[in-house]
């Protein structure tokens, strides 16, 4: 359990920090801005995925996943 939650720790910590990196980079990328906002949303759409699988992980719940996915 405590190995559990510690994994998870890093991991919210890891994709905190890479989602403040890419907001940072971002605008510095000479692209449209659709191709930002784009980019911005799917951001956070694997963001909230991401916290979906924590939530699900802490309350010990069974998800059945397609084969392609190895989450462990």
């Amino acid at each position: 359990m405590i190995g559990t939650l510690i994994g998870i720790i890093i991991v919210l910590i890891v994709l905190g920090v890479i989602y403040w990196a890419i907001t940072q980079l971002l605008p510095l990328i000479p692209l449209p801005e659709s191709f930002h906002r784009i980019i911005h949303v799917l951001l956070v759409l694997i963001l909230v995925l991401v916290v979906l699988w924590v939530i699900l992980q802490i309350l010990g719940a069974v998800v059945t996943l397609p084969s392609w996915i190895h989450i462990r």
